[in-house]
């Protein structure tokens, strides 16, 4: 027999009827359990990525079940695997067009630094180009590193406060990667 593990509620005041907590904690759980990620993926570690969204890992039971190939409807970019110097402006770009707020998980060890690949034509991380949340390293890593490093993105996702994307530092992130 399986048991049903709930999600506790955020802390607030309860009563007969009612339920009240802070504005954060409710956008913070919202935005935590439906990430829509966008995968770029260009070598080994997106059959990976197409492992964890099958049914015996099933990418979906933690929110994440309409992977999107719109920049603009997705929130986390998930780069996955070789990323040559050429491709760098474009992901940049599918980058900048995503709505904020928004998460970068480098899955795989090229992506993260590289790999194998250390020539001129392969991009050494691609942090290089834009600011990443959550590495997941491996060669390429197993599906339940995959589903590690969405959980790593729920739990920023949810403990972020509401105006961190609108502050100096946030601001200054950018700026060093010189995306307005």
């Amino acid at each position: 027999m399986s048991t049903v593990n709930m999600v506790e509620a955020p802390a607030g005041v309860e009563g007969s009827g009612f339920f009240a907590t802070s504005f954060d904690k409710v956008i913070g759980m919202a935005r935590a359990n439906s990430l829509w990620p966008l995968p770029f993926a260009t070598s080994c570690c997106g059959i990976e990525f197409m492992a964890t969204m099958a049914s015996h890992y099933d990418f979906a039971r933690f929110g994440s079940e309409r992977p999107s190939f719109s920049p603009r409807q997705a929130d986390l970019l998930m780069v996955m695997g070789t990323i040559a110097k050429k491709m760098g402006p474009i992901v940049k770009q599918v980058y900048q067009q995503m709505a904020e707020p928004r998460w970068v998980m480098a899955v795989g060890a090229c992506a993260c630094s590289g790999g194998i690949f250390d020539t001129y034509s392969v991009l050494q991380g691609i942090d290089r180009i834009v600011p990443v949340d959550v590495y997941v390293p491996g060669c390429p890593p197993r599906p339940e590193q995959i589903i590690e490093g969405l959980m790593k993105v729920q739990e920023l996702a949810r403990n972020e406060a509401l105006r961190r994307r609108n502050s100096d530092e946030y601001k200054n992130l950018l700026e060093s990667y010189n995306i307005r």
